[in-house]
């Protein structure tokens, strides 16, 4: 009886208010904070969707975003890391006495000793100078250090959020999760560098990390990136209110499989970056000859090719990246006959023009023989396409079935 009595206030007082009635920043409506403020003063006890609870939910929220912007600058650092051949300067892991640097040319000498007894110096880097080194060596501190950044922001707030309670329900284990994929993500980081200290059977004039770790180690940071940003834009956006509908249902399918290839689109370029496979064929849409390179199947067996062969893992990007072009500009056009809200819409129109000039960043930087400033903003990109279609189906996400 006193809920219904509050309720009705409320909604009395709002009629009254007008064009004052205005969603706040904590996501509350006027109706929402009078009701609660009302029940408030008659005792009655408040339940999880009132002021209270959104203002908690609202720091979580922003807190995972944080996190989020904070593993795509690990995302953008990793990927100068590799473009600028820095990756293994550190030969070794540290987790805690490495967080400062070599601090007198005594310990710099040695940092550059331990270095020089590894394939990367012995084949690439003889004629590599102290300041040359130092140069590297600082490019993959950086990353080294930003990572475990990472790791704190999101250890160490999770740890307090639980303890005050306000973790609760489905978003504790999610954030375990989360925590325990970035911890997991530093150890596979190493695995991927150790990799690269000794000399391949397969090319040994070209020391290199796996390439296979090294999609792993993207794949994983991609879905720590992705899955921090769909929670946080959980929390923080109002949901939608979206009728049942047959074709809006089939719009989050398809949305989902969009998805499902960015993501899978941005785990070959890995492979490309991880075999030079860039500097192979540096024409479009030509690839030598034809449309297809000539030794597509260079390697016995046929399977390896699909992991192995440079041009393959290229020709493999390309045609992912144009059916990424399509599948998003036919996203975007069967979107504009249906009845959604601005907010999906304004995705699906960011994520269609972002697929195109994320294809023309590609290809720039594929004649222009892979630039670094070229090739960190095209890796870069795929991460904020790969955001608005988390986006995307974050506003689709209550599209009733």
């Amino acid at each position: 009886m006193y809920l219904l009595l509050c309720n009705r206030i409320a909604n009395s007082l709002c009629h009254n208010l007008g064009p004052l009635r205005t969603r706040l920043d904590l996501g509350c409506t006027w109706r929402t904070r009078i009701a609660g403020g009302i029940r408030e003063a008659l005792g009655v006890r408040s339940h999880g969707t009132d002021c209270v609870r959104g203002a908690r939910n609202t720091v979580v929220g922003w807190w995972l975003l944080g996190c989020a912007g904070m593993t795509l600058g690990a995302v953008v650092l990793g990927g100068v890391t590799r473009l600028t051949e820095s990756g293994l300067s550190i030969v070794e892991w540290r987790p805690i006495t490495g967080l400062l640097p070599p601090l007198s040319t005594e310990a710099w000498q040695e940092e550059f000793r331990k270095y020089k007894y590894f394939p990367e110096f012995q084949v690439m880097n003889k004629n590599m100078t102290l300041p040359e080194f130092q140069w590297i060596w600082y490019m993959e501190y950086a990353h080294r250090v930003w990572g475990r950044a990472v790791g704190l922001a999101y250890i160490l707030p999770a740890v307090y959020f639980w303890a005050r309670g306000r973790l609760s329900g489905p978003l504790g284990p999610r954030v375990v999760g989360l925590c325990g994929l970035v911890c997991f993500q530093g150890v596979l980081g190493w695995y991927m560098v150790r990799s690269g200290l000794n000399v391949p059977e397969s090319s040994p004039d070209v020391p290199r990390v796996s390439h296979l770790r090294l999609a792993a180690h993207l794949g994983s940071a991609l879905l720590l990136y992705t899955g921090s940003l769909a929670q946080g834009l959980a929390l923080l956006l109002p949901p939608l209110n979206l009728t049942h509908s047959a074709a809006l249902l089939k719009l989050k399918y398809f949305a989902k499989g969009t998805t499902a290839l960015v993501f899978l689109t941005a785990l070959s370029g890995a492979l490309v970056a991880g075999l030079d496979a860039g500097l192979v064929y540096n024409s479009f849409p030509l690839m030598g000859e034809g449309l297809m390179p000539s030794d597509i199947a260079a390697l016995s067996p046929p399977l390896r090719n699909l992991i192995d062969n440079p041009s393959t893992t290229q020709f493999q990007h390309r045609l992912l990246g144009v059916t990424t072009v399509g599948v998003t500009s036919a996203l975007f056009l069967w979107s504009r006959r249906l009845p959604l809200p601005p907010r999906p819409r304004a995705a699906i129109t960011c994520l269609a023009l972002m697929a195109w000039a994320q294809a023309s960043l590609g290809v720039a930087t594929l004649l222009l023989y892979v630039p670094t400033a070229l090739a960190a903003s095209h890796q870069s990109g795929s991460v904020a396409l790969l955001s608005f279609a988390i986006w995307l189906l974050t506003e689709l996400r209550h599209v009733p079935k």
